[in-house]
């Protein structure tokens, strides 16, 4: 195995292990823990991530990629910006069924948490959430609405609210707190919201 390759297996590790831990234990996760569980040491955590806090961040994003790949390909080109939401909200409802679904909430919720205890950390993590919500808007951005284009400004904003629609819709989902919200559900809200984006943009230049 090479330098790169060990490099690369020990720091998936870690991840790996991060996820179980902090999903767990939050701000009080211990690095000792996490390393012991990775079969390493806490001097990898430092070589590869800099603080416990940067392992977090590297968490987040080894998290979300994934997650914006997948929606990248349910929502293809071609479709106008109703069209591709309304993809949007069907694939993120069936995610809330997913496997790993409930483990992903916890770690949100979690991620929550600790960024409430650390300032610094959570701005750290908005910075993060950020970056990939970036995706989001490119993938809104330039679609055909109500006889224009989506602006990247216009498609910032509706990221966000999707985001912040969606994200509450799916805590709400294992609580019962949003009884009869399937897929079409989803879809009319997350179109609703699309229809009256136009709205984001009044008294701003486009961009």
């Amino acid at each position: 195995m090479s330098r790169a390759e060990a490099k690369e297996r020990n720091r998936r590790a870690l991840l790996d292990a991060a996820f179980q831990v902090v999903s767990r234990d939050g701000h009080r996760a211990r690095l000792e823990e996490i390393a012991e569980r990775a079969g390493l040491t806490t001097g990898a955590v430092y070589s590869l991530f800099g603080s416990k806090n940067g392992l977090v961040v590297a968490l987040v994003a080894d998290h979300l990629r994934p997650h914006y790949e997948e929606i990248e390909q349910a929502v293809p080109a071609g479709l106008d910006l109703l069209e591709a939401v309304d993809a949007f909200a069907r694939f993120y409802r069936r995610s809330c069924d997913a496997p790993d679904a409930v483990s992903r909430l916890s770690l949100q919720i979690t991620l929550l948490d600790m960024a409430l205890h650390d300032p610094g950390l959570g701005a750290r993590l908005a910075a993060s959430v950020r970056s990939q919500e970036s995706q989001l808007a490119a993938l809104f951005t330039g679609r055909p609405h109500d006889g224009g284009v989506v602006t990247a400004r216009q498609a910032q904003h509706l990221a966000t609210a999707l985001r912040a629609l969606f994200v509450g819709l799916g805590q709400g989902i294992p609580f019962g707190l949003a009884p009869g919200a399937d897929e079409q559900y989803f879809a009319d809200a997350a179109r609703a919201l699309a229809s009256g984006m136009a709205l984001a943009d009044r008294g701003m230049d486009a961009s």
